[in-house]
C-alpha cells in the first residue's frame, strides 16, 4: 500500500528570511509552497489546486494577511487559514476574524514546536472537513439520484431531460478539468427540472420539444429557477446548489466569475444545446448557433464546448435493440410511447436496474419494439 500524500501548506510573508525559516521547519512533514505577497499566494493556490493550510503574515505591502485570508476563504473555503503576526493588536484580530475566519493566530517569533503543533492541528482540521464533505456529498448525491430516478419514471416529460443533461454536463465539466469536487453542479443538474412540476403538463411538453411559447407561457417558464430555489431552500447543505439554479435565470450569468457562475454557465449552455437538438438541429448546427451568444457564456466557454462536442462524438456507439434487451448503462436515444401516445421514456434516459425491472410490466408489443441506444464502445464490442 502506498503512503498517503503529504498535506500541502502555503507559507506567505514578504520577508524571504521568514518564509525560508517556516519552510525549513515544515518541509520534513509537509509539502511546502511559498509566496512573498498576497497576489503571488493567490497565483500559487490557483496553480496548486488543493492546499490544506495557508499561513500568512499580517503586515504585507499591497494585500495584507487579513485580506488575503478573506480571499482564500472565498475561493477555497475548505483550506484552513492561520495568521502569523508580530502585532496581535485588537484591530488586527477583529479584521482577521471578520474577513478571513482564521483557525488560529501565531505571534512572531514563533517557537518551532508551537508552529508544528499548530500546523498539525490545522492539517487534521482540514482532513476532518474533507471527510465530512465527502460523506455529505455521497449521501446527498445518492438521495438526489434516487429522487430523480423515481420522478423520471413517474413524470418523464418533466424529468426526461435530467439523465441526458447530467451525462452531457458532467462530461463537459470533466473535459474542462473542473468536475472533481463539483458535486454541487451534479446536484444542480439532477434538480434542475424540479421547478417544472409547477407548470401544466402540456406546457412542459412544449418546452421539452422546443416549441414556440406564448408570452404568458414564457413568463411561466422563466419562473422555473425561482420555483426550484424555493422548493430546495429549506434543505440543509444545498445552499450552493440553490445559488446555481437561481443563477440560471440571470442574464448576467457571464459576469459571475466564481464557481457558482461557472457551474451555472455550464449547465445553462448544455440546456440550450439540448433544446436546439430537441428541435431537430444537428449537433454541428446547434454548436454554431450557440457561438453567437458570447455575452451570455463568454467566447472561451463556447469555444471549449464546440471542441468538446467534436472530441466526444466518437466515444459512444449507436445500435438498435429490442426494448426488452436494453441493459443498464445504455442510453435510449428516442422517446418511447404507448400506443395511445403517452410518453413512457424520454430521449436521453440512461437505463438503470430499476428501469430494467419496470419494463417487465410493458406489453409484449412494446417490448419487441426496436429502439436506438447509445452504448460505450467497450460494451458494443462484446
Amino acid at each position: 500500500m502506498s503512503e498517503p500524500a503529504q498535506a500541502r501548506v502555503l507559507c506567505v510573508d514578504d520577508e524571504p528570511r521568514i518564509v525560508q525559516g517556516l519552510s525549513a521547519h515544515l518541509r520534513r512533514r509537509y509539502q511546502v509552497l511559498t509566496a512573498h505577497g498576497g497576489q503571488q499566494a493567490l497565483e500559487e493556490l490557483k496553480g496548486a489546486g488543493s492546499v490544506a493550510v495557508v499561513v500568512s503574515d499580517m503586515r504585507m505591502p499591497g494585500m495584507d494577511g487579513a485580506s488575503l485570508l478573506a480571499e482564500v476563504r472565498r475561493l477555497y473555503p475548505d483550506t484552513v487559514r492561520i495568521l502569523l503576526t508580530g502585532e496581535p493588536g485588537r484591530d488586527a484580530v477583529v479584521s482577521a476574524v471578520n474577513k478571513g475566519q482564521i483557525f488560529r493566530f501565531l505571534t512572531k517569533p514563533c517557537p518551532a514546536e508551537e508552529l508544528l503543533d499548530c500546523i498539525g492541528a490545522a492539517v487534521e482540521q482540514h482532513r476532518l472537513i474533507m471527510a465530512e464533505r465527502v460523506l455529505l456529498q455521497q449521501t446527498l448525491i445518492g438521495c438526489i439520484r434516487a429522487l430523480a430516478d423515481v420522478l423520471g419514471l413517474t413524470n418523464p416529460v418533466a424529468f426526461g431531460r435530467t439523465s441526458r443533461l447530467r451525462q452531457q454536463v458532467m462530461a463537459f465539466a470533466e473535459y474542462l478539468g473542473c468536475a472533481e469536487g463539483f458535486w454541487q453542479l451534479e446536484a444542480a443538474v439532477m434538480l434542475s427540472q424540479i421547478g417544472y412540476l409547477s407548470l401544466p403538463e402540456a406546457l412542459v411538453e412544449k418546452i421539452y420539444y422546443g416549441e414556440k411559447l406564448t408570452q404568458e407561457e414564457r413568463i411561466l417558464a422563466g419562473g422555473v429557477p425561482e420555483v426550484a430555489g424555493k422548493l430546495l431552500s429549506h434543505i440543509p447543505r444545498l445552499e450552493a446548489v440553490v445559488q446555481i439554479l437561481e443563477a440560471l435565470g440571470d442574464e448576467r450569468v457571464a459576469e459571475l466569475d466564481d464557481s457558482t457562475g461557472m457551474a451555472a454557465r455550464i449547465l445553462k449552455l448544455v440546456m440550450e444545446y439540448d433544446v436546439l437538438t430537441s428541435q431537430g438541429q444537428t449537433p454541428d448546427v446547434a454548436a454554431q448557433l450557440l457561438q453567437s451568444r458570447t455575452k451570455r457564456y463568454g467566447a472561451k466557454l463556447l469555444k471549449d464546448f464546440a471542441t468538446y462536442l467534436g472530441t466526444s462524438s466518437g466515444e459512444m456507439e449507436v445500435i438498435e435493440v429490442a426494448l426488452r434487451h436494453v441493459l443498464p448503462g445504455m442510453t435510449i436515444l428516442q422517446d418511447v410511447r404507448t400506443e395511445l401516445g403517452m410518453l413512457l421514456v424520454a430521449r436521453g434516459f440512461e437505463v438503470n436496474e430499476r428501469f430494467v425491472e419496470r419494463i417487465r410490466n410493458f406489453g409484449p408489443g412494446l417490448l419487441a419494439e426496436k429502439v436506438a441506444v447509445r452504448v460505450p464502445q467497450r460494451r458494443a464490442a462484446v
